[in-house]
């Protein structure tokens, strides 16, 4: 299979790169992230959310926002990672078991996408264009790896140092310099041809913790050939609200059932989650129907 390099475009947020700048003291402040982005630890945003591209020869896009005031470098892969029955996305080699990885159907082997390493000045994006190249032999499905940004840290930065950590010096003249490398990372999906999905929620159960908060725990099965991806609400017999939420629920098609955990809502009435109410527990669809009911279980609280 051929290789293609696609050349990324660079854009500025707001229409320009310049930065903002504060009324009361000068200094520059980033300007706020792209609607539909997603953040973690470091400086760096990543739109959209989540990548689906459809067929074998399709072209996407990803755009890296550096939230900061400050220039940064950031490094750019292709991934693979697995996700364990606890919504968990282990990376290869790093905690999933041979079996469990042979379960991942990949896309990194047919994706292609450039710059490799990228600089982007304080309230900077840059769009990166991903293309999907997949053979006619490879059979329908969904194939999924996960688009990944790190940060590279600046050599001459200094870093943070273990004296200064302890506010001494060491007597030999020698240190140790920490220097965080924050990433982040989000699926691309591949569908090839016809798809299937069902899904259901089994085994719900009332927690309550020692410090009195509650949450409902419960399952989520999956069985198809492709991924679930939605909200989940719980709702209350006579209740005005849900009484919890969970957003962005996914199970890959590695698995077969997925555990939550959801906590309720502490602005719930009091009163509202005890013995013999109703809770209706609705899992919707964001992905390929969205709005459409993917699965939902009613139990009364024993």
């Amino acid at each position: 299979m051929a290789l293609v390099a696609l050349a990324a475009i660079s854009c500025a947020i707001c229409g320009n790169s310049a930065l903002a700048q504060s009324d009361e003291t000068d200094a520059p402040v980033a300007a706020e992230a792209p609607e539909g982005s997603v953040g973690g630890f470091g400086d760096i945003n990543l739109f959209p959310k989540r990548v689906i591209i459809d067929g074998r020869r399709q072209i996407a896009t990803v755009g890296l926002y550096n939230k900061t005031t400050n220039s940064g470098d950031y490094e750019i892969e292709i991934v693979d990672m697995g996700m364990n029955d606890q919504g968990r996305l282990l990376v290869f080699g790093n905690g999933l078991t041979d079996a469990e990885q042979a379960r991942v159907k990949t896309a990194s082997p047919f994706l292609r996408y450039s710059p490799r390493r990228v600089r982007l000045r304080g309230s900077e994006s840059q769009i990166i264009r991903l293309m999907a190249r997949a053979s006619a032999d490879v059979p329908p499905g969904e194939y999924r790896s996960h688009f990944k940004v790190t940060a590279i840290p600046d050599d001459e930065g200094g870093g943070f140092s273990i004296d200064d950590a302890i506010g001494g010096e060491t007597s030999d003249g020698i240190g140790v310099t920490i220097q965080p490398r924050f990433g982040i990372s989000i699926p691309v999906i591949v569908r090839i041809g016809d798809t299937t999905l069902d899904v259901g929620i089994r085994n719900p159960v009332l927690l309550t913790a020692r410090d009195g908060t509650q949450a409902i725990g419960l399952t989520v099965t999956r069985s198809g050939t492709r991924s679930a991806f939605g909200d989940i609400e719980i709702t209350a017999r006579g209740a005005n609200r849900p009484v919890a939420f969970a957003r962005g629920v996914g199970v890959y098609p590695e698995l077969a059932e997925r555990k939550l955990v959801i906590p309720i809502d502490p602005e719930t009435e009091p009163g509202t989650i005890v013995s013999g109410r109703t809770l209706t527990i609705t899992y919707t669809d964001d992905d390929v129907e969205p709005g459409a009911r993917l699965a939902e279980l009613t139990f009364v609280i024993p």
